[in-house]
């Protein structure tokens, strides 16, 4: 049973970008949507967006005033797309990092139906570097330290069993989303993808990692910050001390953070 799906694109200065991919994932799925969440970008990444959205009915743009963060502009294209009765929502980065030829191994991976039938899949798909069969092409040493650090991490304050806590390429069932409160969140960058992350365990949704191969962006200037990772990890250490009390309470029964699962 396929599902009504939409992958939602943030921007930010991404004119060198956005053309290439929006047409890698209109040929790799040519089944899902996509929206282009722009925050107003200078370089006119909004209006070439316009351009394609204008010869193909399959593809839409969101304008946002100015440069709020990740977290907000998904939390923002999640809303848009959920009001429009999509079923699966997929985050993508813009930049061509995230394959989008790797799409439809994501997609294959997620449950088709609302939690709690019965039925094979995930109700939160995790695209994973640090799976077998996963990978990064080009990124210096201390990038993947920062990764495999802060997913690391992670795991240890919040509990969570993910190999890749950081990465930004997922699929959500609609389903899954409304039940971890995507929108009352205020975390951006590596923080976002983490806070999601925790709310789906906390939920006791399925989640399964996917390999993918990350490619380190040809075009334009990366967004990550030191303040995006500082955030990160304070907000991590802050999630963990509170939560701390669950960890040693059983976990209600029939709720399911898998093992990282590799899909082929």
């Amino acid at each position: 049973m396929s599902m009504r799906t939409i992958v939602i694109l943030p921007t930010y200065n991404e004119r060198e970008n956005i053309g290439s991919v929006v047409g890698r994932i209109r040929a790799s799925a040519p089944e899902a949507d996509v929206l282009v969440v722009d925050d107003g970008s200078p370089d006119g990444t909004g209006q070439i967006a316009d351009a394609l959205a204008a010869t193909d009915d399959s593809v839409h743009v969101l304008h946002r005033a100015g440069k709020e963060g990740l977290g907000a502009a998904y939390r923002a294209g999640m809303s848009w797309a959920l009001d429009r009765g999509y079923e699966a929502v997929v985050e993508m980065d813009a930049d061509g990092s995230h394959r989008p030829e790797e799409l439809p191994s994501l997609l294959a991976a997620l449950r088709a139906v609302p939690a709690g039938d019965s039925a094979d899949g995930a109700d939160l798909v995790l695209g994973s570097r640090w799976v077998a069969g996963g990978s990064v092409v080009n990124w210096p040493v201390h990038r993947r330290l920062i990764s495999r650090g802060g997913s690391a991490y992670s795991r240890f304050c919040l509990g969570v069993r993910a190999r890749d806590v950081t990465g930004g390429y997922r699929a959500f069932t609609a389903d899954a989303l409304r039940r971890i409160h995507f929108d009352a969140g205020e975390s951006q960058g590596y923080c976002f993808q983490i806070d999601m992350l925790r709310r789906a365990y906390d939920a006791g949704l399925a989640v399964v990692e996917v390999p993918i191969t990350f490619v380190e962006r040809e075009h334009g200037a990366s967004k990550m910050t030191g303040g995006i990772v500082a955030e990160a990890m304070l907000r991590v250490t802050g999630w963990g001390i509170v939560g701390l009390p669950k960890r040693f309470r059983k976990q209600p029964e029939g709720s399911a953070l898998t093992e990282s699962t590799q899909r082929a």
